[in-house]
């Protein structure tokens, strides 16, 4: 499923929000609460990674996996938390109203 423009960075918020994780824990966290219905490519994570760390939503630091391997670890900062707070809202009110919308009845003639 194609995300809509700005829901990846909310999305990893969330995740975030459980506590800090590397990247391949987010996208797997994001896949199995979707059901499988969102598959984020590693690029796309990446890039976003990157880009909410520059905007100081998310704080990363070096560590080791359970499997013994160097990865950085992301956390929310409390600009992403902040973040998350407001544009959840935003982006629920949004599904609400898309929703609304699929769900009317075609008028009948």
């Amino acid at each position: 499923m194609a995300l809509l423009k700005g829901t990846l960075d909310v999305l990893v918020l969330k995740a975030l929000s459980w506590g800090p994780m590397h990247g391949f824990e987010i996208a797997r966290w994001l896949e199995e609460r979707s059901s499988g219905h969102l598959v984020i490519g590693d690029a796309a994570l990446l890039q976003a990674l990157h880009r909410m760390e520059e905007r100081q939503l998310v704080a990363a630091d070096w560590g080791i996996t359970k499997n013994e391997r160097r990865a950085r670890y992301y956390q929310m900062t409390a600009t992403g938390r902040a973040h998350l707070r407001t544009e959840s809202r935003a982006l629920a009110d949004h599904v609400k109203a898309l929703t609304s919308v699929l769900s009317a009845r075609t008028a009948t003639r």
